[in-house]
């Protein structure tokens, strides 16, 4: 017997979970299958960017995850020889609350992988989504139609079969699914392999409280060194091996772990308590496609980049926005297939970003070789990462951008408005109260106006109903008030002018002025985007 599924995602990593919360939020009948028992135990991706906390706002989960405290610095990453001594160089990412409230209406999260993953999976299992555990796929087939996959539970004495309408593919770096497709990757490829070690031990005044990556290059004790909880005393030391020669995880016991940590700690005598080890592999690569017919690959699947910056998992999470709401839209026809393909156009060119901008950090780290071309200057990860995070700019179909205009990205201190960029953050009284712009957007298309435009509203229920879709409109001088003249300058739109926002906040088209035949323009509008 076959069971049915409208989406079948394979890997319960962060692109996975998320998939799958996002999707069963939507009303979509979700499978997801991990062949490991249960969520991952190492901290791995940490921090979450103020477009990772929107897209988990839109979620329901965002209240949940930690959050930096407002004033503090976020971060700061120390270049040296070892724990002990002078620092080579340091770069501080400073998080100022005004310039973080001018950005979004989200704070920056704290949380490692091993928090959110859990975050995520209850949230999804609330939704309705169908998460199974210790069950791996075997192999799949697509048809015009949708995917036949081929999955074994480690219980079960046989395998059974799934059909779905499509397959998200969130497997990790070394992806079946993709390898079953043929799909190549460009990029450096690997970086190097690595080993983590999670232990804790109370290492009195050895790290402060200040959140420090430590980035060593001594010859004695080199790698990566992080307090992840001051609280339970807990550590994670990263130290590169060679396959070839080096130590193999299996190498690597309680006694020699013992004594990289207290070799890299300068304390002979102490006694860390060993929690976990870990093998990993550095390495930037983007696949060539993130889309083969109904099957589409999310997270590390479709590119892995290195840990500078925290790039990786805030982008897992973005892919499985973008993967949700687009395929929500085909499956209940509100969209056409079509609209499918603007993933690929839209987050591919966002994963060689995303890789570059990792890279250039990691070069500024003495970690990798330096791009001559680069900034001299190391760049801190706030600064180095608010072009992909928050200026970015969609091209494809789902955008409608004037011929026009080439810009790929944009300052998000001075937002435009323009299509294929994030909908400006722009506080707004309501009730007494305020809100932003942002927490508007999340479930549905959404056209803002100006305050002559409140006829607008009628126009979008018109062409809501014509298309099958939903639309909701705000006029910006009603019962949302904000700052004189703050919307339309950040909007780039007149009184009676209009901006249509996509689900995942994204503008998809504007006109500056009421257009002769509002109706027939937004209509226009929303039938290419939806690929109508």
């Amino acid at each position: 017997m076959t069971e049915r599924t409208s989406v079948l995602v394979v890997g319960a990593g962060l692109a996975g979970l998320a998939s799958a919360m996002f999707l069963a939020g939507r009303g979509v009948d979700v499978l997801l299958v991990e062949r490991r028992s249960g969520t991952s135990p190492f901290p791995r991706a940490v921090g979450q960017n103020q477009r990772t906390m929107e897209l988990l706002g839109f979620g329901g989960i965002a209240d949940d995850v930690p959050t930096h405290t407002p004033g503090r610095p976020t971060f700061r990453v120390r270049i040296a020889a070892g724990l002990r001594g002078p620092a080579w160089r340091e770069e501080r990412s400073e998080a100022d609350p005004a310039d973080l409230d001018a950005l979004s209406p989200a704070a920056l999260g704290t949380a490692g992988q091993d928090v959110l993953e859990p975050l995520l999976r209850r949230r999804a299992e609330d939704l309705g989504a169908a998460l199974r555990f210790d069950t791996e796929l075997v192999s799949f087939d697509q048809d015009d139609d949708g995917v036949t996959a081929v999955l074994r539970g480690r219980s079960d004495e046989r395998p059974s079969r799934v059909r779905a309408d499509y397959l998200v593919a969130a497997d990790g770096n070394r992806s079946g699914v993709r390898g079953a497709l043929g799909v190549d990757r460009h990029g450096p490829g690997s970086l190097g392999h690595n080993i983590s070690i999670i232990f804790d031990a109370d290492l009195g005044d050895l790290t402060d409280r200040e959140p420090t990556l430590h980035v060593l290059h001594g010859d004695g004790a080199s790698g990566i060194f992080l307090t992840l909880d001051h609280t339970a005393g807990r550590h994670l030391y990263s130290v590169a091996h060679d396959p070839a020669d080096g130590p193999s995880p299996a190498d690597l016991t309680t006694e020699r772990c013992t004594e990289l940590v207290r070799r890299v700690t300068e304390l002979p005598d102490l006694r860390p308590e060993i929690k976990a080890v870990q093998p990993w592999e550095m390495a930037a690569s983007v696949a060539d496609r993130f889309r083969v017919g109904r099957v589409l690959l999310a997270g590390d699947a479709a590119k892995v980049t290195p840990p500078s910056g925290g790039l990786g998992g805030n982008t897992a999470i973005g892919d499985a926005f973008d993967l949700s709401w687009k395929l929500a839209a085909v499956l209940d026809a509100s969209a056409g297939p079509a609209l499918l393909d603007s993933y690929d156009a839209e987050r591919r060119p966002m994963a060689d970003r995303v890789v570059a901008a990792a890279l250039r950090l990691l070069a500024g780290r003495g970690a990798a070789p330096a791009d001559e071309d680069a900034d001299p200057e190391p760049a801190t990860d706030q600064q180095g990462t608010l072009p992909v995070t928050l200026g970015f700019r969609y091209r494809s179909s789902a955008v409608r951008i004037e011929d026009d205009d080439p810009a790929n990205s944009e300052d998000p201190y001075r937002p435009s408005g323009r299509p294929g960029f994030r909908a400006p953050h722009v506080w707004l009284r309501h009730d007494g109260g305020t809100t932003s712009t942002v927490h508007l957007f999340g479930r549905d298309f959404v056209l803002l106006s100006g305050a002559e435009g409140g006829f607008w509203s009628g126009v979008a229920a018109e062409v809501a109903a014509r298309l099958g879709t939903t639309v909701r409109p705000h006029v910006i001088g009603e019962q949302l008030t904000g700052p004189a003249g703050e919307f339309l300058i950040r909007y780039g739109i007149g009184p009676s002018g209009a901006s249509l926002i996509r689900p995942d906040g994204v503008v998809a088209w504007r006109t500056v002025e009421a257009p002769a035949d509002p109706a027939g323009a937004l209509h226009r509008a929303l039938t290419a985007v939806l690929a109508r």
